[in-house]
C-alpha cells in the first residue's frame, strides 16, 4: 500500500510514523511525507528525527519528498493533515500535480473552512470531485501515539464499503484501531466542534472552578454539539461515538491538547495573538468557534458555550461573566432521551 501524507505538522508526522512503523498488512507500507514548506522536509532529511511533539526517529520506510507530482505516481491513498484553512489550496495543488481519480483522499484535519463555513469534505469534493474520499477522526493526541500508547478512531465515508476497506488498510494493530462509519457529517462535526469545548475546559481548569463545573460544561457541550450536528444532517448516535464524545473527553481533559492550552492561557489574561504565537502551532478551535457561531446565528440555534468562547477569544470575558452566562441562564428541563 502506497500512502502519501500531506502536511508535516505534529499530526501528519505522527500518521507517517504510524503507517511507516506499524502496517496493518503483512507487507510494509510505502509511505511518503510532503509539506507545503520544502525547507521543513529538507531539514528533516538531515537526521530523520521528529522533535515535536516528541523526539522520535522517522522510519526508513517513510520517504521525505519535495516534488509532489513525482510522489503521487503509484499512490493509493493520500491523507490530508493540513489545517482547515489550508485544505482547499492543498487540494488545488494535488489537482495541478496530476492526482489520479483512483486515489482515495482521506481527510484527517478537524475544522470548518472560514469564511465559507463549509465542512472540509465539501471543500475536498469541490476541488477533487472525481476522487473517492473519507474522513478519519477521533481521540488522537499525537504525543501519546508517538509514545506507543493505543487509541481508536472513526473512519467515515458515504461509501461504507470504502470505509471498511480503509479500516483494514489504515489500522495499526492496537496503536490505531479504526471503526468504520457511514456518517461523514457527524464524524466531521464531532471532530471539529469538540475543540470549542476543549478551549472552555482549559479556561475552567486555569480558573480552578472544579471538576463539577467541568463535568457540567462538557455534558452541556455534548448536548450543544449534538444539537448543532443533527441540524446539519448528522446522525445522533455518531456524536456519542469516538469522533464525538470520545474526542471531546480526550481533548477537553488533557493539557496535551493545544485547544485546551488556548483556554488555559485565555484565563491567565493573555491575548489571543500572544497565545497563538506562544503555541507555534494551529489551534483549530479558534477558527471553528467563529465559524460555528456564525452558522448557529444563521440557523437560529441556541449555542451558549460557543457564544461565550467567541467572546473570550475575540472580545473580553471575565470569570464572573463566563460563569454567570453558563450557570445563570433560564432554568430548563434536561429532557434526556436515551438512544435505543
Amino acid at each position: 500500500m502506497r500512502i502519501g501524507v500531506l502536511g508535516a505538522g505534529s499530526w501528519g508526522l505522527t500518521l507517517a510514523w504510524l503507517w511507516g512503523t506499524f502496517p496493518s498488512q503483512e507487507e510494509p507500507n510505502d509511505v511518503w511525507l510532503w509539506d507545503r514548506n520544502p525547507e521543513k522536509i529538507h531539514a528533516m532529511r538531515a537526521n530523520r528525527t521528529i522533535t515535536f511533539p516528541l523526539e522520535v526517529q522517522i522510519p526508513d520506510s517513510v520517504d521525505l519528498v519535495e516534488d509532489l507530482a513525482s510522489a503521487l505516481a503509484g499512490t493509493d491513498i493520500v491523507a490530508l493533515a493540513v489545517t482547515a484553512e489550508g485544505t482547499r489550496s492543498v487540494c488545488q495543488m494535488l489537482a495541478e500535480a496530476g492526482l489520479s481519480s483512483s486515489v482515495i483522499v482521506v481527510n484527517t484535519s478537524k475544522g470548518i473552512e472560514f469564511p465559507t463555513l463549509k465542512r472540509l469534505s465539501i471543500v475536498i469534493q469541490e476541488e477533487l470531485p472525481r476522487n473517492p474520499q473519507a474522513v478519519l477522526s477521533g481521540p488522537t493526541l499525537a504525543k501519546e501515539i508517538l509514545k506507543g500508547l493505543p487509541t481508536a478512531a472513526s473512519i467515515a465515508s458515504d461509501d461504507l464499503d470504502l470505509a471498511e476497506q480503509l479500516q483494514t488498510w489504515l489500522s495499526c494493530d492496537y496503536h490505531l484501531r479504526l471503526y468504520s462509519n457511514p456518517d461523514v457529517t457527524g464524524v466531521e462535526l464531532g471532530g471539529a466542534l469538540k475543540n470549542i469545548f476543549a478551549i472552555s475546559s482549559g479556561y475552567i481548569s486555569a480558573k480552578r472552578l472544579g471538576d463539577n463545573a467541568r463535568a457540567a460544561l462538557l455534558t452541556r457541550g455534548l448536548a450543544e454539539m449534538t444539537r448543532f450536528s443533527i441540524t446539519l444532517g448528522a446522525q445522533e448516535m455518531t456524536l456519542y461515538g469516538l469522533s464525538g464524545l470520545g474526542d471531546l473527553l480526550a481533548t477537553s481533559n488533557s493539557p496535551l491538547s493545544r485547544n485546551y492550552q488556548v483556554g488555559y492561557m485565555l484565563a491567565q489574561g493573555k491575548t489571543l495573538p500572544d497565545i497563538l504565537s506562544e503555541l507555534k502551532v494551529v489551534a483549530e478551535g479558534v477558527s471553528t468557534a467563529r465559524a460555528v457561531y456564525r452558522i448557529a446565528q444563521k440557523l437560529d440555534l441556541d449555542m451558549p458555550i460557543t457564544q461565550e468562547i467567541n467572546r473570550a477569544l475575540f472580545e473580553t470575558l471575565s470569570e464572573d461573566s463566563f460563569i454567570k452566562s453558563l450557570m445563570s441562564r433560564k432554568l430548563k428541563s434536561e429532557k434526556v432521551q436515551l438512544p435505543l
